[in-house]
């Protein structure tokens, strides 16, 4: 069990200090929850902290089916799989990515403000989340920091189902996840307080942490 997020990015963080390559890491949370988490991690580690904002790309008839996903500066990964098979035409995939993409800059300026994203390009990119029970977004967001040029993406979660987990290593070059438990359940099982973070949270782990950069 986990106090609460800080805690769990605490511990996480003592994890990652022993992975080698973390002297020059950027580490990204995605919100609302992975952000706090990070916050901690970034501080155990003395990297740089931003917020990874990404967007599923869902078929227009079925839209928790995801053919893509996006990120910021334009960055779009398709699964031509889903495209190919759920045969969505190319005006209904501009459709769908220009409504998540109004979406996608509203939120990051939310979160951000006027601060500028952090080059990935060539970094260890550290994608942080408060625990993983499917992985859709953890998923589009390590697909969406390699598309930003990140040299080594590891994916760290607290807790995870642990089939997902196992599933998310083709997606990160690395993944640690500190509690895999067989019966998971749901993430917020695993912590005392789960209490729902608001993007106000986000915007002060965000401030602070550019502080003490």
């Amino acid at each position: 069990m986990f106090v609460d997020r800080h805690d769990a990015g605490r511990r996480l963080g003592e994890r990652l200090r022993k992975l080698p390559g973390m002297e020059d890491a950027v580490v990204v949370g995605l919100p609302r929850g992975g952000v706090i988490v990070a916050y901690e991690v970034a501080k155990a580690l003395g990297a740089p902290l931003d917020v990874i904002v990404v967007r599923k790309l869902g078929v227009p008839y079925q839209p928790e089916l995801g053919f893509g996903a996006i990120g910021e500066g334009g960055v779009r990964v398709l699964n031509p799989d889903v495209v190919r098979l759920a045969n969505i035409t190319r005006d209904e995939m501009a459709e769908v990515e220009r409504r998540e993409r109004a979406e996608l800059e509203r939120r990051a300026r939310r979160f951000r403000g006027d601060r500028k994203p952090v080059d990935l390009a060539g970094r260890t990119v550290i994608v942080v989340d408060d625990g993983i029970a499917t992985g859709g977004t953890a998923r589009a967001a390590c697909q969406v920091a390699r598309a930003h040029g990140a040299s080594r993406v590891v994916l760290a979660v607290p807790v995870g189902a642990p089939e997902t987990i196992a599933s998310m290593r083709g997606d990160a070059d690395e993944v640690v996840c500190l509690e895999t438990p067989e019966h998971f359940y749901a993430i917020g099982a695993w912590y005392e307080d789960f209490t729902q973070a608001s993007d106000e949270d986000v915007v002060e782990c965000l401030r602070r942490a550019a502080e003490e950069d």
